[in-house]
């Protein structure tokens, strides 16, 4: 059986994204501290006991996921904002994209009796059309310990380089076992799935995701995150819901407004308050611009 690769902490974003490109998988271990893990697990628990369970064998008849993580709980937004996990997505993710979004936010509770799911690939959320491009970068932060018993991630470190259709034997696949405060990470590519919980407690991890900005996100964050609550929210934080350009000229609107009374096309930003002038994303283009240079000086 193989295992995962662990790092610290304070790993680089070159040492994540190294590892992802190999194994497609490892473990950052006690990202959080105790005290921290308390308080996400405080903050999440009225949602999480609110949550059904699934409604098929995928999304599993005994696993809650429970979705608005940014919307409903402070904490979960700093995990969203970790700088190691953001650090490794600018590495892993801006080759292929201007900016990238969050993709999703769900806690994913696998309650005692849950068997193993099906081992599968994230990236299928957009079908099979995506070929030669890795389309996200993924997170599960352990809330509970992560034991093989009680339904530890299950991952085939190598499988992103595996031609589609082949399947992953016993013996190739390893188990996410981490200490509650580690977080494993992940990408789209690699095969993996929630393991069964034959232990007599819940396991609780909580599932962030990052893709490309052109790419639809699974959680429509616009939705989960209105602007009446994103406005609230750090800027930082506003535009990776997607609240702002994801290129040049992706993802601008037009408020339906009786005639002469607004303007007729405007960035996401205006939606939160700025005016069109301050939000048609100088940010954005000074970073691609500082992107081109760097690459430029890299190629001299």
């Amino acid at each position: 059986m193989p295992e995962l690769k662990h790092l610290p902490a304070d790993a680089s974003p070159e040492a994540i994204k190294a590892i992802l490109q190999t194994d497609g998988a490892l473990i950052l271990d006690n990202v959080l501290s105790p005290e921290m893990t308390r308080r996400v697990r405080d903050e999440i628990t009225p949602y999480v006991e609110a949550t059904p369970n699934g409604r098929d064998t995928f999304t599993g008849f005994s696993t809650t996921r429970t979705g608005a993580l940014v919307a409903r709980s402070p904490a979960c937004r700093e995990l969203v904002m970790n700088p190691a996990i953001l650090g490794a997505c600018d590495a892993f993710l801006l080759p292929t994209c201007d900016r990238y979004q969050l993709h999703l936010t769900q806690v994913i509770r696998i309650r005692p009796g849950q068997g193993a799911q099906v081992l599968h690939r994230d990236k299928l959320a957009w079908g099979g059309y995506l070929q030669g491009v890795e389309p996200q970068l993924n997170t599960i932060w352990a809330i509970t310990d992560f034991t093989r018993e009680n339904g530890a991630t299950q991952v085939v470190p190598g499988s992103p380089a595996w031609p589609e259709g082949r399947q992953a034997q016993p013996e190739e696949v390893g188990y996410a076992e981490m200490k509650a405060g580690s977080v494993l990470v992940y990408s789209g590519s690699v095969i993996h799935a929630g393991g069964q919980n034959q232990s007599g407690h819940d396991r609780i991890g909580i599932n962030i995701t990052y893709c490309l900005g052109w790419l639809r996100q699974e959680e429509n964050q616009y939705l989960s995150c209105p602007p009446h609550i994103a406005r609230t929210l750090d800027p930082k934080l506003q535009a990776l819901l997607g609240y702002a350009m994801g290129s040049y000229a992706l993802g601008y609107f037009t408020p339906p407004l009786p005639p002469g009374e607004g303007p007729e096309a405007v960035p996401p930003e205006y939606a939160l308050g700025q005016s069109p002038g301050e939000a048609w994303g100088a940010d954005l283009l000074a970073a691609v611009s500082e992107r081109q240079r760097a690459k430029a000086e890299a190629g001299g």
